[in-house]
């Protein structure tokens, strides 16, 4: 038997791990046919069927199990060679992929991004926006800006500083509804739920917010689509202070709440902070989040 191609081998790792052709496509940047084609491809070579297609999903078979951890093994071998290469390169130029929140990606990466690019132009810095922690070791991004202290290791991480988050609504909301200052004057108020199973509710009454589900006016689960809604004026929410001071048109309520404390980590593998571009890239983030937030959150 001829020697398994690595893409290959890739494609049945990549689509056992995610269980769909389409998933591990556009995680391997390929077209779903090309990737099928790989599937089908390693199967012929190693003489033996990986996978049992149940409708759109991708069912390992007994031989395709006992072939995962040897691939996953081959895997994080790559990996590795691909970090320290990484590490080595002295280079200031090339891409750096940073991974934060939805929220962090829109509303403060970009600022920081443009300072990158204008002190070290032959950087380009390429924003994951999402709410899934990113595995550094797999390489799905080079730096993480998380919220958890990562307990691996492998990763180096700096405690950045603790940012605050309080309740906001639009001027109009409070032109409209007043401006709730104590918790017991929220109980009749409407505001803007992030979900339907009840999790975001338990997080207001552990803040001292007595509200039932006839509060909520309108539901996003997704942060931006949430925040949208409270700038729109369909009821309070809860936002990080400095994206809300950098917000026209909103305002801080229940001043006597307390604001929730939570903290700003920036991680990357050991391996990559040695290499230039991506220790510049994480020095000049970490410059930038600590500055926080300039001046107060409005309060008028």
């Amino acid at each position: 038997m001829d020697k398994v191609d690595w893409n290959q081998l890739r494609a049945f790792l990549e689509t056992a791990e995610t269980g769909s052709l389409s998933a591990a496509a556009r995680k391997l940047g390929l077209t779903q046919p090309t990737l099928s084609r790989q599937v089908a491809a390693i199967e012929r070579r190693l003489g033996v069927t990986l996978f049992e297609r149940a409708g759109k999903s991708m069912v390992l078979t007994a031989t395709g199990l006992d072939l995962l951890e040897h691939a996953r093994s081959m895997g994080a071998a790559a990996d590795a060679l691909g970090m320290a290469a990484t590490g080595r390169s002295q280079a200031v130029e090339g891409i750096v992929s940073v991974s934060a929140s939805d929220m962090v990606a829109t509303h403060l990466l970009p600022r920081l991004v443009r300072r990158i690019r204008q002190e070290v132009p032959g950087i380009a810095v390429e924003v994951i926006a999402t709410n899934a922690i990113s595995d550094l070791q797999r390489r799905e991004a080079d730096i993480a800006i998380r919220h958890v202290n990562p307990d691996r290791p492998d990763l180096i991480a700096r405690l950045i500083r603790q940012a605050s988050a309080c309740f906001y609504a639009s001027k109009d909301w409070v032109e409209t509804y007043g401006h709730p200052r104590t918790a017991d004057d929220a109980g009749s108020l409407p505001f803007v739920g992030a979900d339907r199973a009840g999790r975001y509710l338990a997080y207001l009454h552990h803040h001292g917010l007595s509200l039932k589900e006839a509060n909520f006016s309108c539901y996003a689960e997704d942060s931006v689509a949430h925040w949208g809604l409270v700038c729109q004026g369909l009821g309070i929410g809860a936002m990080m202070d400095e994206i809300a001071h950098e917000t026209p048109g909103v305002v801080r309520v229940l001043d006597d709440v307390p604001p929730v404390q939570f903290p700003i980590w920036l991680v990357t593998h050991t391996e990559l902070h040695t290499s230039r571009r991506i220790r510049v890239v994480f020095d000049m983030l970490a410059q930038g989040l600590a500055e926080g937030m300039p001046g107060n959150a409005r309060g008028d």
